[in-house]
């Protein structure tokens, strides 16, 4: 009678079996494109077989109906494929053969590649001198090949999140995948405390979730990746109209020409660490579906709040230099009769102008979501030559409605209301931005890790996500008009009213 463990161990070794013949012999695509997509496609094709094979011995059970039929489909197409690459191997074989003036020589039917039949050979050799033979065994289960690729072999965040808690507490009996994964994945930033870096995919998740998603202002700067801990930059904010900088002329024949130069300014931005620390509690870990929810959003919207906070707000000191105390900030003074706490379609008007032309069709309004009842009630008079009202036009059109936005559009630009913003009647309750005028280097990927120990009287894992960001508008100073006396900015806000 066959039992779990002895058909665990035929299932391993008919995969090791299929392994074998699928992926035996040189490779072409190294030198075939068409071929390397096909060994993508296989590869991807194994592992989600892997994935299923792993979570099953895991669960000590058989695989379940849609399980084989998912494996079955998996190996039919790694088949077909492998029919492919043969044809074209074989092809690309012929041609080096015709072209060679001698044939390579190899030993008959024996199906291993030059190079490890010259490593046997040296070996015996080794052997029969008296040398030592060094052999090495590579494991090469589903769970170890399932824990090679990105999301570690686990079918979720909260599966992982599942095997780390059980791992602390029975560690003699680590889930496969664990032990696996540790050469890649264990102990990279949690030391002595028994921590399992979190794998890429669920990392990454947090990123796409936080700081590079539609609604947050992070994406829309002029962020970019660096490998360094300080980015030094040269800028050159001359205008066309300056007096200094590269200037045009015109000159009569012969005549020598006038000499200009670029004015360079070096601009340095330092990066600093910004993290979500979260400690979960052994019941939350019980329910995965849940943990992968809470987990991933919540961080993901803590850096997202944080991001945005420092963009808006920050001091610059210890932290990224926020749009409100950059000194290329122009602030719109109130109108002379207005009252505490209102917004003013006069303001709105004045602080339009004071943004550059060719920077307004990628403006938004940003602003805090009291300011929003303000803007709602927005209107232009419009008046005869001689100053008599005749009617009016609203200013802010809601969004769906007329102005067929996901935001409501104020002079047509997106209004995108934010709780960085301070409140209604201070400065910055709106500011008018640019945010391709705010520089935010960043440094690689969210870095995860998970503790095990740390907490472990009080029944807690503790996760952690690092990041290592900076940022400064690329601005120093308003900019001089060629003709007005009012200056421009990528970020103009309103006065405290």
């Amino acid at each position: 009678m066959r039992t779990p463990k002895h058909m665990f161990h035929l299932r391993q070794a008919a995969i090791l079996g299929f392994l074998a013949v699928a992926f035996a012999g040189p490779r072409a695509d190294a030198e075939d494109a068409v071929i390397t997509g096909y060994r993508t496609r296989q590869e991807d094709l194994v592992q989600r077989s892997n994935v299923i094979l792993a979570a099953a011995d895991q669960a000590g059970r058989e695989l379940t109906t849609e399980e084989r039929n998912t494996i079955r489909d998996n190996t039919a197409e790694v088949e077909r494929l492998e029919g492919e690459i043969s044809l074209r191997a074989t092809v690309a074989a012929q041609d080096d053969r015709l072209r060679a003036p001698q044939a390579r020589q190899a030993p008959a039917n024996s199906g291993e590649p030059l190079q490890a039949q010259a490593s046997g050979a040296q070996a015996r050799a080794q052997h029969q001198d008296g040398g030592p033979v060094i052999q090495t065994t590579h494991l090469n289960t589903a769970a170890h090949r399932a824990a090679r690729t990105g999301n570690g072999g686990f079918n979720s965040f909260g599966h992982f999140a599942q095997a780390v808690r059980g791992a602390a507490r029975n560690p003699g009996n680590m889930d496969n995948r664990l032990a696996a994964a540790l050469t890649t994945y264990g102990n990279e930033g949690s030391g002595s405390d028994g921590g399992f870096a979190v794998p890429a995919d669920y990392r990454n998740r947090i990123v796409d979730i936080g700081m590079l998603s539609e609604d947050s202002l992070f994406s829309r700067t002029d962020n970019s990746p660096t490998s360094s801990n300080s980015v030094t930059l040269i800028k050159d904010e001359t205008t066309p109209w300056s007096t200094s900088g590269i200037r045009v002329y015109s000159r009569a024949e012969a005549q020598a020409m006038t000499q200009s130069k670029p004015q360079l300014n070096e601009m340095t931005v330092k990066l600093h660490e910004i993290y979500a620390f979260v400690p979960v509690t052994d019941e939350l870990l019980e329910d995965a579906p849940q943990l992968e929810s809470h987990l991933t959003t919540k961080s993901g919207e803590a850096i997202q709040f944080k991001l945005e906070d420092w963009i808006v707000n920050g001091s610059g000191v210890g932290q990224m230099l926020g749009i409100l105390n950059s000194p290329a900030l122009i602030t719109v003074a109130a109108e002379g009769s207005q009252t505490a706490d209102t917004i003013h379609a006069d303001n709105i008007i004045k602080m339009w102008t004071r943004m550059p032309a060719s920077a307004r069709r990628r403006a938004v309004w940003l602003c805090n979501q009291d300011a929003e009842g303000q803007l709602m009630q927005l209107g232009s008079v419009v008046k005869t030559a001689a100053g008599t009202a005749v009617g009016g036009m609203p200013s802010y059109l809601p969004p769906g409605g007329l102005s067929a936005s996901p935001y409501g559009t104020l002079l047509g630009r997106p209004v995108v209301p934010t709780e960085a913003c301070p409140q209604l009647g201070d400065v910055g309750d709106i500011v008018l931005a640019y945010m391709g005028g705010y520089f935010a280097p960043y440094k690689g990927n969210v870095k995860s890790d998970v503790s095990i120990h740390l907490f472990f009287d009080q029944g807690v894992t503790a996760f952690r996500w690092t990041l290592r960001v900076g940022g400064q508008p690329w601005l120093s100073a308003p900019i001089a008009r060629k003709a007005g006396s009012n200056t421009l900015s990528h970020f103009v806000a309103l006065a405290a009213r």
